[in-house]
């Protein structure tokens, strides 16, 4: 049993990347409580040695020697001390072996405790060590299960959280779909790592252009902003350097090949890709497309535009319930107010009508703040509103059954250790 034990541990190290030493260590630490559970003393006098080699298992204990002895836990007496070696003095440690002869039956349960339980820490570690690093970044993931409105994915080598919150409205997931998805945080619990995923974000968007674009990843051409309403429409403003690289036409791709890849995978979401401009007054204009615009007014210290547009070209300016002005507010950070040539011309000073209404009868004036930021990614504190929300809804779907199916998971382990090690136990015994 001792030399399987080292080829175990070995063999485990090559598999798990779990290294000899690290289990070593949890081996002894381990056996050192369980002799004093079953055998008395005191732990810092117990010490419990490995042969690396041939996996032997010796416990020494360690006593201080003195003339009287009050506590023979820690402590022994000249007279037995020089019994073991007459050049003892007092103050000396005196360390023998005190190894039971049934201690090997203990090692080898204990052995596997630690190793299980050594496995199942590692592996989390290395899961969130390896996660926490894509935050921020897309994955593709299946589909597994659904617990009421909570959709799991499998990511692979971890299961990830799709909350009600970061779903897009209309997508109708079922088990077994393959979709990206991005990750938004990674929690390191004690049930394991929780890897909270969306496939609302607009962070979605901008990864999947990266992944379809050369010359985003290259950065030829950057991605300035994103404005999305998930699942309707998304505003994307970008912008290159190089005067002879079209950033619109090169994330269009030939015959719109591009963005028709990540509309697929958006199921048709609607993108608008627009140049960006460092001068406001031509980046309003480009952010209203398919609008044209006559004219723009800009005031500056209020970072508000008044926005002229032919009669016939209010509503599709506005987008149906305010959407084309409202997105193109949060992708420029201006606040716009759009009217008609008529309007603008007979100089109305009307009370403001609201989106729907302004629709078909006149001006609609969208403030950037009414929305989300203006920037392609949400700021911080929203993102951590989003995973406290995330949290609390799978706290109240889930309740026990992760930590359930975590012990469920644990029993198998070890039923499997057991079998595994059950002919080498009974050969040690025998």
């Amino acid at each position: 049993m001792k030399s399987e034990l080292i080829s175990a541990i070995e063999q485990i190290e090559k598999e798990k990347g779990i290294s000899k030493e690290v289990l070593l260590q949890a081996i002894q630490k381990a056996l050192t409580s369980a002799y004093t559970k079953s055998y008395g003393g005191r732990e810092e006098n117990i010490s419990v040695e490995i042969d690396e080699e041939t996996g032997s298992i010796d416990v020494f204990m360690k006593l201080e020697i003195v003339e009287e002895v009050e506590d023979e836990e820690v402590q022994i007496s000249l007279e037995e001390a020089r019994e073991i070696d007459p050049s003892y003095e007092i103050g000396e440690k005196v360390e023998y072996q005190v190894t039971p002869d049934d201690f090997g039956r203990i090692a080898a349960q204990t052995a596997k405790q630690v190793i299980i339980q050594r496995i199942r820490e590692e592996e989390r570690n290395m899961i969130y060590d390896e996660y926490v690093e894509k935050i921020g970044d897309i994955m593709t993931g299946t589909v597994q299960r659904k617990t009421e409105s909570t959709i799991f994915i499998n990511l692979g080598k971890a299961e990830g959280i799709l909350t009600a919150r970061e779903q897009v409205k209309g997508e109708r997931l079922k088990a077994n779909d393959r979709i990206k998805v991005y990750i938004m945080d990674v929690k390191d619990t004690n049930k394991g790592p929780q890897i909270f995923l969306s496939r609302s974000h607009p962070g979605l968007v901008k990864k999947l252009f990266e992944l379809e674009v050369p010359e985003i990843e290259d950065g030829t051409v950057e991605i300035k902003s994103i404005a999305r309403e998930a699942g309707s429409r998304t505003k994307i403003a970008v912008y290159s350097e190089d005067p002879n690289v079209d950033p619109v036409g090169a994330c269009v791709g030939s015959r719109g090949a591009r963005v028709q890849s990540i509309v697929d995978e958006l199921f048709d979401e609607k993108i608008d890709i627009i140049n960006w401009s460092e001068e406001p007054e031509e980046f309003i204009r480009n952010v209203l497309s398919p609008a044209k615009v006559e004219g723009v007014s800009i005031d500056e210290d209020e970072q508000s535009a008044t926005v002229i547009v032919p009669d016939h070209q209010l509503s599709l300016a506005i987008g149906k319930s305010g959407q084309n002005v409202r997105l193109a507010a949060k992708l420029c950070g201006w606040k716009i107010d759009i009217k008609s040539h008529t309007q603008y011309e007979e100089g109305e000073d009307e009370e403001k009508p609201s989106d729907e209404e302004a629709a078909s009868e006149g001006a609609v004036e969208t403030d950037v703040n009414d929305g989300e930021a203006a920037d392609g990614e949400i700021e911080e504190t929203e993102t951590e509103s989003l995973i406290e929300e995330a949290e609390e809804e799978l706290a109240e779907e889930m309740g026990e059954d992760i930590e359930q199916t975590g012990a469920e998971e644990m029993e198998e382990i070890v039923e499997e250790i057991k079998e595994e090690t059950a002919e080498g136990s009974t050969d040690e015994r025998g």
